[in-house]
């Protein structure tokens, strides 16, 4: 299989790029290691500071991606050994692995509804289950059902209703060489393990929760009615938040900002204050890092619906009897140790490299990274798309922590980057 660039990662940054290349008339193939294309913001509510619906910016990009002619898809795949062959081009493998379902569903659902099997769901954040043959999310594409193996008991139930006959138990893992002249690194990013600050709760106490499964129960495609204490279902009063969950913290790695948690706690906030008029919203931060366009202006207008913002630093949560959470914090203005009772708490958990580019390429091929583990942008001020091999480029939070405007735009430059790589190499 011969392409002109293979872009790694099927998020908002990678579409991006694959996009305006192909619209280039470029030969594209994406590779996604999940069961559908776009990332983590096809999950997300709204964007901030505009509050415009995350699905309705993203949707259009997913279909557009998956219906050019010049972008292949390959997703549940991934790819190994990326080498340089000659100044012109790289060899890789691509490694595709089961679904245990043809392409030739069509996403009817009726094996899901048939399965016996539930287990935690990882699209809703494990705040709900789903079946182990399922349809990853509703808006997935492509919309192909899959067979989670590990948790199937093999019943056949799947396999008897799917009226297209699509199950395939056969399927095996299939390797095939791929060889392109150009790469782009878009793997986007992880999100922290609130579990490993154990002060907290997170993963202990079960009204403790992290700010992406709070995000999916404001989204409409959202596992509940309406926000909800996972622990006994209640509607939640009085909401605490959290800030610098994983982040600027020595003691977890991870001592940078992460650029997001500030604005998307506010905004989260603000939709509190929609889905549930009566209830307090309080966040507790060290500093707010409200830099970008709009962003001063959509904190003050947070404050002013009525979100208290206090500067403080949260030492321990601890848990009731009746599941309420007493936040033990010290007051940065006044210096004194507070105690604060709430009923829910959202801990803003910060984003970290995603280190898989690390294993993609040999040892003839090494990526660099940065202290931090994101792709080392060798060239920072000047061409950031640019990487510590030539022909290799990065685009989005595979760089660094960033927001979705500043992803879209580094996917620009990264194609743009690439596009003149593409063209010197013709020449």
């Amino acid at each position: 299989m011969n392409y002109d660039v293979m872009v790694i990662g099927g998020g908002i940054a990678g579409e991006e790029v694959a996009i305006n290349l192909a619209n280039l008339g470029y030969k594209i193939i994406m590779v996604e290691k999940d069961y559908s294309i776009g990332g983590k913001m096809i999950h997300l509510s709204k964007v901030f500071p505009t509050l415009d619906c995350a699905a309705c910016i993203t949707t259009p990009k997913v279909s557009e991606t998956a219906r050019h002619e010049n972008i292949t898809i390959f997703t549940h795949s991934e790819v190994k050994n990326i080498e340089r062959i000659s100044d012109k081009e790289f060899n890789a493998e691509l490694v595709q692995h089961p679904r245990y379902v043809t392409n030739d569903c069509t996403g009817c659902s009726i094996c899901e509804d048939n399965c016996p099997v539930v287990v935690r769901d990882e699209y809703q954040f494990d705040m709900v289950g789903r079946k182990a043959v399922f349809i990853p999310f509703s808006i997935a594409s492509p919309r192909i059902a899959a067979i989670d193996i590990e948790n199937c008991i093999l019943c056949g139930l799947c396999e008897k209703v799917c009226p297209a006959d699509c199950i395939d138990f056969t399927q095996e893992e299939e390797v095939s060489g791929i060889t392109v002249k150009s790469v782009v690194v878009a793997t986007g990013y992880n999100l922290f393990d609130a579990s490993q600050i154990q002060r907290f709760g997170g993963g202990e106490f079960k009204n403790v929760v992290t700010a992406m499964q709070m995000e999916r129960q404001l989204v409409p495609t959202r596992p509940f009615n309406t926000v909800l204490r996972p622990k006994d279902g209640k509607m939640p009063d009085n909401i605490a938040y959290v800030l610098c969950v994983g982040s600027r913290d020595k003691t977890v790695g991870n001592p940078i900002c992460s650029q997001v948690c500030c604005m998307y706690s506010t905004k989260q906030a603000q939709l509190l204050m929609g889905a549930l008029p009566m209830a307090d919203v309080t966040i507790y931060y060290i500093n707010i890092r409200a830099f970008g366009k709009g962003f001063n202006e959509f904190y003050q207008q947070t404050g002013d619906m009525g979100v208290e913002f206090i500067k403080g630093k949260v030492g321990r949560i601890t848990e009731k009897e009746d599941g309420n959470l007493i936040v033990r914090y010290e007051d940065i203005e006044s210096g004194k140790l507070k105690e604060a009772e709430h009923d829910h708490v959202v801990l803003s958990v910060g984003i970290l490299a995603n280190t898989d580019y690390q294993s993609m390429f040999n040892n003839k091929a090494v990526l660099e990274s940065d202290p931090f583990n994101y792709v080392k942008q060798t060239q920072e001020l000047c061409c950031p798309p640019k990487t510590s091999i030539e022909g290799v480029f990065v685009a989005g939070t595979a760089a660094g922590p960033m927001d979705i405007p500043d992803s879209i735009l580094s996917a620009g430059a990264a194609s743009a980057e690439t596009a003149s790589y593409l063209r010197s190499v013709k020449n």
